[in-house]
């Protein structure tokens, strides 16, 4: 790890603020070694350093005047809350002062932030937030999971290239499979997007695997899926509600009689390990792709935990040089600026004349 990392947090974002993300910031520094750059209301932020040890940790509190609130427009907070503790902290890793910024607050003013303060890598059209997520095999990367509600096919396919540099550097995978979000794993099926976006993603020099359905997700067999972020988000929320919901069905069907209390004392250990392996908090927040730097979005309800993984997963990404590896990736790769907005013409040319 850097001897120098420095990650913002945006101390006031999230349902919580300060009373989740100082904690959890705290608990990161310890783990990593990290300085953590907390972003806020000073006095706020002070009052909750004080409820926890921290003279060994290098923190630093940067004041804010103004928050973010979830329900606002993205566009209002970047006009009108130039001094909001989420500008702030993205503001830190564009002069260099932190590495990564991670926030549990809108996330819409997070991609918007991450877009104007940060700026796109060249040739990215729409930045998208990937979700890693747990499977019976290893985890897989969920690309967009709910910054791009409307989206082209050529938009799906730079989300694929994005997502893939990712696999391959952060998760380690030679060669990770792609596949694309859809109603049936013939070539047909899926509305006008998917299919469309299937024909791109063929002629990519990505090794696609073609359609997944929903109920493969989780098998392990897809190393990266891909999405528009409107179908992405309803996959992830759905399988954290379902996660959360068969919890709580085990923990009353093993409190139902005294034979299944003694079997539970047997299967604890099991239970526990099953519990943590499902709970979205042991897997950070979303990485935006396509930003120049790394930014971490995690859930507005995020606990503690949540806060700790997210800022564990920017300081991996920060160690791999994972956005200077998807930054390479992508200028490496000629398809970036073919399958694009202006390189749309022409791939629609190629097709219609069969190369």
């Amino acid at each position: 790890m850097p001897k120098d990392l420095s990650l913002a947090v945006d101390a006031m974002g999230g349902d919580y603020g300060p009373e989740i993300n100082v904690p959890g910031s705290l608990a990161a520094a310890r783990e990593t070694g990290a300085k953590i750059i907390l972003v806020g209301d000073e006095a706020s932020i002070n009052q909750e350093l004080g409820r926890h040890a921290h003279n060994d940790l290098e923190v630093e509190v940067v004041h804010t005047t103004q928050v973010a609130g979830m329900a606002e427009r993205p566009s209002d907070i970047l006009r009108r809350k130039k001094d909001s503790s989420i500008q702030v902290a993205f503001r830190l890793v564009r002069e260099g002062r932190a590495q990564g910024v991670v926030t549990a607050g809108n996330s819409g003013a997070a991609l918007a932030c991450g877009m104007f303060i940060l700026g796109r890598i060249n040739g990215v059209d729409r930045p998208a937030l990937a979700s890693i997520m747990p499977t019976l095999k290893k985890p897989i990367v969920l690309i967009d999971v709910g910054a791009n509600a409307d989206c082209k096919p050529y938009n799906l396919v730079q989300f694929g290239l994005m997502a893939e540099v990712l696999a391959r550097h952060v998760l380690g995978i030679a060669s990770p499979k792609v596949g694309i979000l859809s109603i049936g794993e013939e070539e047909g099926k899926g509305n006008a997007l998917t299919k469309e976006a299937y024909s791109l993603l063929k002629s990519s020099s990505l090794n696609f695997i073609g359609n997944v359905e929903g109920r493969d997700v989780f098998t392990g067999e897809t190393d990266v899926i891909v999405c528009d972020g409107f179908v992405g988000n309803v996959a992830l929320k759905l399988s954290e509600g379902l996660g959360s919901a068969l919890t709580t069905m085990l923990k009353t069907e093993l409190k139902r009689s005294i034979w299944s209390k003694l079997g539970t004392l047997i299967a604890l250990p099991a239970f526990k390990r099953f519990t943590k392996k499902i709970d979205y908090a042991e897997y950070g927040g979303a990485p935006i792709l396509g930003l120049n730097g790394i930014a971490i979005v995690c859930h507005g309800s995020s606990n503690a935990r949540a806060i700790t993984t997210a800022l564990q997963q920017a300081a991996l990404f920060v160690r791999k040089k994972a956005n200077d590896q998807i930054v390479q990736g992508l200028h490496a790769n000629t398809e970036l600026s073919l399958f694009s907005r202006s390189g749309q013409s022409s791939v629609m040319r190629r097709e219609a004349s069969g190369l």
